[in-house]
C-alpha cells in the first residue's frame, strides 16, 4: 500500500542544515501495522510528515519517492495532495494541543473532515462525529462535542485527534504517539479499535511510538531508527526476542518495572547526537558498549542476517549475540498483531519488598477532604446554572522522600487534584478542604508567603508545549524560576546550576539557545523536567513527567529522579498512566475514579492484591512485554 525509497528530508536550521531523515526506505502492505521506533530527535515524526508533505517551512523533501498504492505521493499537486489528507492518509498527531483549532468546538473540526472526504452532510455528518467520539471514549459525547479543545483534559484531547483521524476512514493510518496521554483503559480500547479497522478495512498503519508494550501488542513489523537513518528491521517476534542491535538491546534493558525496583535503571549515556553534522562512521558509536575501531572507520550498511536487517559492523560477532547481552532479561518474546488479550498481563509483577524510609513519617504534603468545583455556565451573559464536582473527599499524604503515584482514567481528576495542591485553580474553581504543607495551610497563604512555599513545590505540566514560554529561549525560561525565586544566587551560580541540569536530562548545552519550537516533544518535556529541578524544591508534582519520553530517556530521568530522593528527601506526587513506571518508582499508589479516590495503600499491596474491581480493570489493561518461553 505504501512504498517509501530513499526518502531524504532536510531543515535549515540556526545551527545549520539538518539532515532529519537520511536515506529511509520502507514498504507497508495493506492490513499491515509497521511500527517506527526510536528515541526523540532521531526523526520518526518528520518522516511522517514528509509522508503528508507537511513539513514545517524551514523543511523540504530533498530526495527519495513516496508511494501510495500507484500514486507518486511527492509529484501530486497541492490541490490534489488535500483530497490524500485526512481522505485516503489519515493522521494523528503528536501533541494535540497544537493540531486541535482553539477557536473551533471539537464536533465542528470533525464534521468538517467528515464533509471534506465524504459525501455526508449537515446532520448526517454531524452524526458521523458523535459515533466516532463515541467509538474513542469520550465521555458524555453528546455534550462533549460542541466543547473547545482546551475544556478537555490532555487525553480526551488525543481521543477527539484519533476520532478526527478516524472520522473519514481513510485507507492508511499514520499514528504519532496515538496512545501517549491516554490511560491504559482507553489506550487499550484504541488499539483494540485500530485492529478492528484493518480487519474491516484493510487500513495499514504506520506506528510511530517509544510505548515499546504497545508495539508488541500491535506491530506485525518494526524498524528502529537512530539518529536519521533505520539501524534495524525485523519481525515484532524477532525484535524483542532476538534485538541484534546494540541500540535495541540497550533500550529493551532500559524498561522500568517492578523487577528494577530499588536498582539504577540501565540508561543509555548521552544523547543523540546533532543531526547537522556529517558522520564518518556508525551513528551510535559514542553511545555504544561494543564500540570497537571498525565502527568509526565507514558508515555501516544495512546487512540481513535471518530475514532482519541490521546497520551494525559487529552484527556476526558472538560478543553481540542476544544471550550474551542478557536480552532475555528484559522479558520481551511476544507474538506480533495478536488479539486484544494478547500480549496484556492480567496482574502486575511483585515488587521486591520496600526498604525502610529514611525520612520521617510525618506527612509533608497532608491533604484531607479535598473538594473541587467548577462552574457550569449557560445563556448568553454565561451566568452560572450548575456545578461539576471534579475532585470529590480525596484524602492522601505524602512523606518526604516517599513517591505517591495517583492513577485512573483520563477525566477523572487527578491533574485538577494537583493544580489545587499547588494553588493553581483560585481563580477558575471553587476547591474546599485541607492541604498542608510542612504544617502551612496552602488554602490561606497569600502574597509572599504563597510565593515561598513554591520554592519548595513545583510542577512539572502534563503538556510541555504549553506550558513553555514559545518567545523565550530555553535558557532564559530555565533562568527565571532561579531569578524569581533565589534572588540571593549570583548569576554564575545560576548558569552552572543550568548547564547541569541540562546534562542530566539528557540534553546538549546547545538547547539552552534554542526556542521550544525547535524541539520534540520528548525534548521539550526534558525541559519542563529541567526547570521544575532547578529552584531545588521539596515536593514535585509531576503530571504525566514521562509520557512524552522513549525509554532511554524515560530510564534517565528515572534515575534523576530517584536520585534526588535519595540524597535530598525530595517528594513526589506522581500522576501517570505507565504502571511500569508505578511498580519502579512509586512507594504508595492510589487509584482515582469519577473524582473519588476509590483504593490506596502500598504499591506491592495495590499492584498485586488489588481489592477494588476498577482497580484491577486497569491492570488487566497494563500492555506488558512477555517474559520469553524456556
Amino acid at each position: 500500500m505504501l512504498q517509501i525509497e530513499r526518502l531524504e528530508v532536510e531543515l535549515d536550521a540556526d545551527a545549520g542544515l539538518v539532515k532529519a531523515v537520511d536515506g529511509l526506505s520502507l514498504a507497508i502492505a495493506r492490513g499491515e501495522t509497521f511500527a517506527l521506533v526510536g528515541e526523540s530527535g532521531c526523526g520518526k515524526s518528520m518522516t511522517a510528515l514528509a509522508l503528508m508533505r507537511l513539513l514545517p517551512e524551514n523543511g523540504a523533501i530533498t530526495g527519495g519517492a513516496v508511494a501510495l498504492a500507484n500514486d507518486d505521493v511527492l509529484a501530486l499537486s497541492e490541490r490534489a495532495m488535500r483530497g490524500v489528507r485526512g481522505g485516503r492518509i489519515g493522521m494523528i498527531f503528536q501533541e494535540p494541543a497544537t493540531s486541535l483549532n482553539p477557536v473551533m468546538r471539537v464536533g465542528d473540526q470533525i464534521v468538517e473532515a467528515v464533509q471534506t472526504h465524504t459525501p455526508l452532510r449537515g446532520a448526517a455528518a454531524r452524526e458521523r462525529a458523535l459515533h466516532w467520539l463515541r467509538r474513542v471514549g469520550i465521555p458524555e459525547p453528546e455534550r462533549r462535542i460542541d466543547d473547545y479543545p482546551f475544556r478537555l483534559s490532555g487525553g480526551q484531547r488525543q481521543r477527539v485527534m484519533i476520532a478526527l483521524a478516524l472520522a473519514a476512514e481513510p485507507d492508511f493510518l499514520v499514528a504519532d504517539e496515538p496512545t501517549t496521554a491516554l490511560d491504559v483503559t482507553i489506550q487499550a480500547q484504541i488499539l483494540d479499535l485500530l485492529r478492528e479497522l484493518q480487519r474491516e478495512q484493510g487500513m495499514g498503519l504506520l506506528l510511530i511510538t517509544h510505548d515499546l508494550a504497545v508495539v508488541a501488542g500491535m506491530a506485525h513489523r518494526v524498524a528502529l531508527m537512530y539518529a536519521g537513518e533505520i539501524v534495524e528491521v525485523a519481525s515484532a517476534e524477532a525484535f524483542f526476542a532476538r534485538p541484534r542491535h546494540p541500540y535495541a538491546q540497550a533500550l529493551l534493558r532500559a524498561l522500568p518495572d517492578a523487577g528494577r525496583r530499588g536498582q539504577a535503571l540501565e540508561a543509555i549515556a548521552g544523547s543523540v547526537p546533532p543531526l547537522t553534522q556529517r558522520f564518518t562512521g556508525c551513528r551510535f558509536a559514542d553511545r555504544c558498549a561494543f564500540v570497537i575501531e571498525r565502527c568509526r572507520a565507514a558508515p555501516p550498511v544495512l546487512l540481513e542476517r535471518q530475514g532482519a536487517w541490521v546497520r551494525c559492523v559487529r552484527v556476526d560477532d558472538p560478543e553481540l549475540a542476544p544471550s550474551s547481552v542478557e536480552a532475555a532479561a528484559a522479558g520481551v518474546a511476544q507474538q506480533s498483531a495478536q488479539p486484544a488479550t494478547a500480549g496484556f498481563a492480567t496482574t502486575a509483577s511483585t515488587p521486591p519488598p520496600e526498604a525502610p524510609s529514611t525520612h520521617a513519617a510525618q506527612p509533608l504534603l497532608d491533604v484531607r477532604a479535598l473538594n473541587v468545583r467548577f462552574a457550569i455556565r449557560g445563556g448568553l451573559l454565561q451566568r452560572t446554572v450548575g456545578w461539576f464536582d471534579a475532585v470529590r473527599d480525596v484524602s492522601f499524604g505524602i512523606a518526604a522522600g516517599r513517591t505517591l503515584a495517583l492513577v485512573g482514567e483520563s477525566g477523572c481528576g487527578k491533574t485538577t487534584t494537583g493544580k489545587a495542591v499547588a494553588q493553581l485553580l483560585r481563580r477558575v474553581a471553587s476547591c474546599s478542604g485541607d492541604a498542608r504543607f510542612d504544617g502551612q495551610d496552602l488554602f490561606a497563604l497569600q502574597g509572599d508567603a504563597l510565593r515561598q512555599v513554591r520554592r519548595s513545590v513545583q510542577l512539572v505540566f502534563q503538556d510541555p508545549f504549553s506550558s513553555l514560554d514559545p518567545r523565550m529561549r530555553v535558557g532564559e525560561i530555565l533562568l527565571e524560576g532561579l531569578e524569581a525565586l533565589h534572588p540571593q544566587m549570583r548569576d554564575d551560580e545560576r548558569r552552572d546550576r543550568v548547564a547541569q541540569l541540562v546534562q542530566r536530562v539528557g540534553l546538549r548545552a546547545d538547547v539552552l539557545a534554542r526556542y521550544p519550537h525547535e524541539f520534540s516533544g520528548g525534548q521539550r518535556q526534558r525541559i519542563a523536567i529541567a526547570r521544575a529541578l532547578t529552584v531545588q524544591p521539596r515536593l514535585i508534582i509531576c503530571d504525566e513527567p514521562t509520557s512524552a519520553l522513549d525509554v532511554s530517556v524515560q530510564a534517565q530521568i528515572l534515575n534523576l529522579l530517584r536520585e534526588l530522593q535519595r540524597e535530598l528527601g525530595v517528594a513526589y506526587l506522581f500522576i501517570t498512566h505507565n504502571i511500569g513506571v508505578v511498580e519502579y518508582l512509586a512507594h504508595e499508589v492510589a487509584v482515582m475514579r469519577e473524582g473519588r479516590i476509590v483504593e490506596q495503600g502500598a504499591a506491592g499491596e495495590v499492584l498485586t492484591r488489588p481489592r477494588h474491581a476498577y482497580t484491577a480493570e486497569l491492570l488487566r489493561a497494563v500492555p506488558r512485554l512477555r517474559k520469553a518461553a524456556p
